[in-house]
């Protein structure tokens, strides 16, 4: 299943994010697709503003990742700047994955072999300068019936 939305500020996105962010459970993954710049980091911001985290989310460029609390926690990884798989599995990702918080990771195309066989994709693509489309699709049920209530929302069009 999938939903397109069209949008054209940050505010717009970060909003789309809070919607998402609504329907999140302990123990999700949402895998980042996108270019640089495309808005995956803002998308990010919403879900976190969503689940109140009150730090101020930013890519984790150099670190890999950061952690964050709010009603549950959320594992932010940046992947942009990973050079090799061993990187990655010196992090410990089983434990983010598959933990009792939100896992989120940007540049997931850097690390198709060790992607989850369960997890919302979000692919953001530019449009134009201000306008990005946002695809958010799975295969599992569990991220089927989580774009069926974004499809509900009446903010959001398909």
């Amino acid at each position: 299943m999938k939903i397109d939305i069209i949008t054209d500020t940050p505010d717009k996105t970060k909003n789309i994010a809070k919607n998402v962010a609504k329907l999140i459970l302990p123990g999700d993954i949402i895998l980042f697709f996108g270019e640089l710049g495309a808005g995956k980091t803002c998308f990010t911001q919403g879900i976190a503003e969503e689940l109140e985290v009150k730090e101020y989310v930013n890519s984790p460029s150099f670190t890999i990742i950061n952690e964050y609390s709010g009603k549950m926690p959320i594992y932010h990884f940046d992947l942009f700047r990973l050079n090799n798989y061993h990187e990655f599995d010196e992090l410990g990702y089983e434990e983010y994955f598959y933990g009792k918080g939100l896992a989120i990771v940007e540049w997931s195309e850097k690390i198709v072999d060790y992607l989850p066989k369960k997890y919302l994709k979000i692919a953001i693509t530019f449009i134009d300068m201000n306008k990005r489309k946002i695809s958010i699709s799975s295969k599992n049920k569990r991220y089927i019936k989580l774009i069926e209530e974004l499809k509900k929302n009446e903010n959001i069009r398909d």
